[in-house]
């Protein structure tokens, strides 16, 4: 069979949808990346099902998703990461326990013999397993919406960031926790050996390319070009070795390979390039691709009833839970609620430890529907609570509360500014 060019098709709907929709629910007042979610809704097999190449799209979401946590990365202020370090870990401890907590009562409410068709698993590990789906934490979309209004370097969103890395590998614990428990084969002593050899692989890893990395700014001043490639090349091989060797997410790898290239002179001028790459690109398919993952399953009324239960539960949960973990920390009332809702997001996390579960046996696939729905709701609402939380006039602790349209006009300067091969900081890398 030849190779076919609906990809081609594919991108340019995906392109001008995410775009459209994006500037539509900006005129609501409402972060662009609501109507990119939105885009891939309408798009995709819930509402029009126009496109083909599904499997391209989730190729280059997936590089989408990694640029994006590169960015984050390159654009975090390290001292601060430092300061909210121990905050940072009750606060994802906390947004671990109570989702875990929540997703197993609802799950214990609900669950019975004739809903656990195809799971091998007991049904307490069943149920255990849907709290650990609730566990995790996509900090794509909050990243993007904290961008878009020029907060992710605020007290709560260096909260946000390093809670959200550190929930990712709690989320791996409890997820091979109770697959070890269903499936002997799994050993919890590796997986926590290679969490640990991760990190202390990046590292090292981290540490030798920073300093080749400037020598070589050292001998080179004119050709800026090869810094953004090499750095790109950095974040793909540890992004990689995460997935590959370790079994950490690659976003981790990702987001740390970025923290790394942060502490050069080039960074500036690295991130304004990918910012293009980014939203010229890959952004928007990352965000349609997210949507269109929403099929609408079949509902009985019982399984409707568990849907919008669970949905609740899994918004309050992470409010209350990492809420809880900053006011533990010292955090304003306000800034409490900011973090908890940046972790609101389920995204691709969930859908990935979902599908593993059904694969062992831990779930029934009738609960695939529901955390479908869970997951998108959760996407979808993460941004539009986002912007409520940090909206406020007053605004206590001075992290920078500027009207984020004299950040869209600084990002336009310093574009020109990096057009010209000069080095500035672009918005959003400001401590």
């Amino acid at each position: 069979m030849g190779m076919t060019y609906n990809f081609l098709l594919d991108l340019a709907l995906i392109l001008l949808c995410t775009k459209i929709l994006g500037l539509l629910t900006r005129s609501f007042k409402m972060p662009q990346v609501v109507g990119a979610l939105l885009a891939g809704v309408i798009l995709g097999p819930a509402v029009l099902n126009v496109l083909s190449d599904k499997d391209f799209i989730t190729k280059v979401s997936e590089i989408g998703v990694i640029v994006l946590m590169f960015t984050a990365g390159m654009e975090t202020d390290i001292k601060e990461l430092k300061k909210t370090g121990a905050a940072s870990f009750i606060i994802a401890l906390c947004g671990v326990l109570v989702p875990l907590g929540g997703g197993f009562l609802l799950a214990h409410l609900f669950n019975g013999p004739d809903l656990s068709e195809g799971a091998t698993a007991s049904l307490f590990l069943q149920n255990m397993f849907i709290g650990v789906i609730l566990t995790a934490t996509s900090v794509s979309i909050t990243v993007e919406t904290l961008k878009e209004m020029g907060k992710l370097n605020t007290r709560a969103g260096n909260a946000i960031l390093g809670a959200a890395i550190i929930d990712d590998i709690l989320g791996i614990i409890a997820l091979t926790v109770i697959t070890s428990m269903a499936d002997p084969s799994v050993q919890i002593g590796i997986v926590l050996l290679k969490i640990v050899g991760f990190f202390a692989f990046a590292a090292v890893a981290g540490v030798l390319f920073f300093l080749f990395f400037r020598k070589l700014q050292n001998h080179y001043h004119k050709d800026m070009r090869r810094f953004v490639i090499l750095a790109f090349v950095f974040c793909l091989l540890i992004s990689y070795c995460a997935e590959e060797f370790f079994g950490v997410a690659d976003i981790t790898g990702a987001f740390i390979a970025g923290l790394i290239i942060s502490n050069t002179q080039r960074a500036p001028y690295i991130a304004s390039r990918f910012e293009t790459l980014s939203y010229t690109l890959i952004s928007p398919v990352f965000f349609a691709s997210i949507g269109l993952k929403m099929t609408m399953p079949e509902m009985t009324p019982h399984i409707i009833t568990f849907s919008i239960l669970l949905m609740v539960i899994a918004v309050l949960t992470k409010i209350i839970g990492c809420g809880l973990g900053a006011k533990i920390c010292k955090y304003s009332n306000r800034e409490a609620v900011q973090v908890g809702v940046g972790m609101v997001s389920r995204g691709e996390v969930a859908l990935i430890v979902a599908t593993k579960g059904a694969a062992l046996g831990l779930m029934s696939n009738v609960f695939m529907g529901p955390i479908i729905l869970t997951v998108v709701f959760t996407t979808v609402i993460a941004p539009v609570l986002l912007k409520f939380a940090f909206s406020s006039k007053k605004d206590g602790k001075g992290g920078g509360e500027e009207d984020p349209k004299i950040d869209e006009t600084d990002l336009v300067k310093n574009y020109n500014i990096a057009m010209k091969g000069e080095e500035e900081v672009p918005a959003g890398a400001r401590s």
